[in-house]
């Protein structure tokens, strides 16, 4: 495979001129666009919802075993 200093010089060029734009874009953005979004908040646990998911592995497994007819 040849390499052509002339493409390699190109893209490199192309490459440094998008970084900096896109610093200098980052650079003229209002403080508020700079800012990191706020983590998500995280999902309450219920005691009902894991009583329920719970209740239904245990009837599974007794269908599995064959106990409940």
């Amino acid at each position: 495979m040849n390499v052509h200093p002339k493409i390699v010089a190109a893209i490199t060029t192309a490459i440094a001129m998008y970084m900096q734009a896109q610093q200098s874009a980052q650079a003229e953005a209002p403080p508020e666009a700079r800012r990191e979004p706020a983590p998500a908040p995280a999902a309450a646990f219920s005691l009902w919802s894991y009583s329920g998911r719970q209740s239904m592995m245990d009837m599974r497994r007794m269908l599995q075993m064959r106990l409940v007819r």
